[in-house]
């Protein structure tokens, strides 16, 4: 079995974001809030040796900028300061103030070479905009520098989205079970379209719940697009050379079968989506799944410390 697990999306709440909106009391948030008590017991209860944090709570991408600035910046020192308090156990991904780019991409860099962190987490859009617009393009730029990846996590889809395609019984759909992952799905496609990884070809891109169904509609996407508009390269190759996968919140045999055969089973890493998901469900899982003892090794583990240089 696995020498090491490390769970790479596995969140938190900080109490500077999360006194910035209305509080969302209840046993999910009470578990956002904790840093040292449930979360280390469900850590060892699921084997899983280090998790990498990051902030759920997504205000700082829809505040004004300098608000979002200063509260983006209480989260991550809020973060390095668990970290220090826990450096065997947790390590972490920067929350960024997107609404200024320019403070985006300095609060990355603080976070990096200064906190020790490993990238970013981007929450969904940003005051309704995709990550792939141009404003946006200097957090790139930074990320490509500092050799570290972006992690794109779903936000709620917007509320014109949602009145077409979720209202009335289909209105459930809307979060986890389909909207999230059609948010982070157009956040993918988009940014491969947009031309950023032509701009930055060392970029590196993270996305969860084994790619949101991207590997399943690569051939289908690639076939279609390419009558449509033409692009220096094919758009599963921009796919496959700029994005990583983790299996938070994903946990089948077959969609894990499917992203390693579109990707290899070293774009593919282990994740749970706590507190979400019980890590021990992920943990367990991943043990009997029908793979071999060395991809389980590079899912649970290797992958991680080569991509986050850990």
């Amino acid at each position: 079995m696995a020498s090491q697990i490390i769970a790479i999306e596995e969140h938190f709440t900080s109490p500077a974001l999360r006194d910035a909106v209305a509080p969302r009391p209840g046993p999910i948030q009470t578990m956002l809030d904790d840093m040292t008590g449930r979360r280390i017991k469900d850590m060892d209860e699921g084997g899983i040796d280090i998790a990498v944090l990051s902030e759920n709570n997504p205000a700082a991408h829809n505040l004004p900028p300098d608000k979002s600035v200063a509260l983006a910046k209480a989260s991550n020192d809020f973060l390095h300061e668990q970290i220090k308090a826990n450096p065997t156990r947790f390590k972490g991904f920067a929350a960024l103030p997107l609404p200024d780019p320019k403070a985006a991409a300095d609060e990355l860099e603080r976070c990096v070479t200064k906190l020790g962190m490993l990238g970013a987490m981007v929450m969904g859009t940003t005051q309704g905009n995709f990550i792939d617009d141009k404003k946006y393009w200097p957090v790139f730029e930074r990320a490509t520098k500092l050799d570290v990846p972006v992690y794109i996590h779903p936000s709620p889809v917007k509320p014109a989205v949602a009145e077409a395609f979720f209202k009335d019984h289909a209105a459930p759909l809307s979060g986890a079970p389909l909207g999230f992952g059609l948010e982070t799905l157009t956040h993918t496609f988009r940014l491969i379209t947009s031309g950023v990884f032509d701009t930055y070809p060392t970029l590196k891109i993270i996305v969860g719940h084994l790619g949101e169904a991207a590997p399943y509609t690569l051939w289908r996407t690639e076939h279609n697009l390419e009558k449509l508009m033409k692009m220096p390269r094919s758009f599963s190759d921009y796919y496959k050379t700029h994005f990583w996968l983790t299996t938070s919140g994903a946990f089948s045999n077959s969609a894990l079968a499917c992203a390693m055969a579109e990707m290899g089973v070293e774009r593919v890493m282990f994740a749970v989506d706590w507190p979400y998901i019980n890590n021990a469900l992920g943990t367990k899982w991943l043990k009997a799944a029908p793979i071999s003892e060395k991809d389980r090794e590079l899912i649970f583990a290797g992958n991680a410390k080569k991509l986050l240089k850990m």
